[in-house]
């Protein structure tokens, strides 16, 4: 389906550039010359883009803007505006606006590049509100977040195998969701009315982890007062996920290889056997091959568990799925917190997707939650992310070498340099530059750098 964009702006070349610039794109163009035909078509529209110049023949941009998102609160719009009206447009981020555009339009692909970005952003917030329904619909659902191959590839192999009862291995690297799959797994199985019990075997002590799973007869151990039944035992007729299994001792994966073989168990301190019928889920974020070859992990015990392996790929493998993660956690750090901060500026998520992510989502979602804790209200604009996406310490990049990328660290750390050697007067800055004050201006703005000189 063809994204529809609307644009209203009663000057001609204006509308005229659009068209030619979306001509051969999958979008459908609408234009409106004011402010009343441009709520005429919007209320008839679903509109993925509104682009609005700041100065129409019965109104204002920044007005209508104010009156469109009232109705759509979600709307992702874009004010066109002269050099003169910057400040306002810069006003307009911080209330919402995704991004303003300067008149006259002086590099097209950096244009494009900004319209591909709102589109995506759009394309995001339906994918969230579609996803916020499902989980409303099926009462706390677990759900995956994200529009890469990758994502949309595991997401065909969950939905093929959570109606076989089979074992079942998760891998990869911490932090990627090795834990949701597995809830969305049990959710989507005929066990989803029982129990799904999660346990850590690294977090806990051999001993420990063994009267967690087998459970233990009152006296079994010093200060075992009363019995108390393990994991093996609540989890049947459902699912038991044992995370980080590489973690757990060689006595006690040859004691979860006869369970799993007899289905049978006692508890610690007791000679009476039971039997239990659940689900096994596995996990691990290390290469079980490797274990196995290398003496760490049982052969027999690792062929037991790899009946059936998904392979969760690292954050920095699936880039598209950033933005869908980020505005995600966005709106749930905003609904929790009472807040209303953002959008994500698109120099910020640029950077976001050109981040490395070592600690994958688990680390995006922190970072989202700081920026949202720590942030009163308003855009998050790139500046906002230079604590969260510096350079690792050992010299190398975090980013990967990409030219957007390595582009835009090179502008902002050029205009921040040159604002610094000009005192801060940004007349003398632009001086220095060749750019006129008001295109300085526009940069500095554009990437955070906050000044009214």
């Amino acid at each position: 389906m063809k994204a529809k964009i609307l644009l209203v702006d009663d000057d001609r070349y204006t509308r005229r550039l659009f068209e030619d610039l979306l001509r051969t794109r999958p979008v459908e163009l609408h234009c409106a010359a004011s402010v009343a035909e441009a709520w005429k078509q919007f209320r008839a529209t679903n509109y993925n883009l509104v682009l609005l110049d700041q100065r129409l023949p019965d109104g204002n941009g920044l007005e209508l803007f104010a009156e469109l998102r009232r109705e759509r609160p979600r709307l992702v719009a874009i004010l066109i505006t002269g050099y003169a009206d910057v400040r306002d447009a810069v006003r307009a981020v911080r209330e919402g606006l995704f991004d303003y555009l300067t008149k006259p339009f002086e590099n097209l692909d950096e244009l494009e590049g900004i319209l591909s970005k709102a589109l995506e952003v759009d394309g995001a917030y339906r994918e969230i509100a579609q996803l916020r329904a499902t989980l409303d619909a099926r009462r706390g659902e677990p759900v995956i977040i994200g529009r890469s191959a990758a994502t949309e590839r595991l997401l065909e192999q969950v939905r093929q195998i959570a109606p076989l009862d089979t074992t079942v291995l998760v891998e990869g690297e911490s932090g990627t969701g090795k834990e949701l799959v597995a809830k969305l797994i049990h959710a989507w199985s005929p066990r989803a009315a029982a129990r799904l019990l999660e346990v850590n075997c690294g977090a806990l002590s051999e001993q420990l982890l063994e009267s967690t799973l087998f459970g233990y007869e009152r006296g079994a151990f010093t200060g075992a007062a009363k019995t108390t039944p393990g994991c093996f035992e609540q989890a049947t007729g459902g699912t038991l996920f044992l995370d980080e299994i590489t973690d757990m001792s060689a006595k006690l994966q040859s004691s979860l290889l006869r369970v799993l073989q007899e289905r049978q168990f006692m508890r610690l301190g007791s000679t009476q056997s039971r039997t239990s019928d659940f689900r096994l889920i596995c996990a691990t974020n290390r290469n079980l091959e490797t274990e196995v070859r290398e003496g760490r992990f049982r052969a027999d015990l690792y062929y037991r568990i790899n009946v059936v392996a998904l392979r969760i790929a690292p954050l920095r493998e699936r880039r598209e799925d950033i933005v869908p993660l980020a505005l995600h956690f966005l709106d749930l750090y905003n609904q929790r917190f009472g807040k209303e901060v953002g959008p994500i500026a698109p120099e910020a998520m640029r950077l976001l997707e050109a981040a490395h992510w070592p600690g994958n989502v688990r680390e995006l979602q922190h970072v989202v939650e700081r920026l949202v804790a720590l942030k009163p209200q308003g855009p998050i604009n790139a500046s906002d992310l230079s604590d969260f996406t510096r350079p690792a310490d050992n010299g190398q990049s975090a980013y990967p070498v990409l030219y957007a990328a390595a582009r835009e660290q090179f502008e902002r750390a050029y205009f921040e340099q040159l604002l610094k050697a000009a005192d801060g007067n940004v007349s003398e800055a632009a001086r220095l530059s060749g750019l006129s004050r008001q295109n300085l201006y526009v940069h500095m703005k554009r990437w955070g750098i906050v000044t009214e000189s």
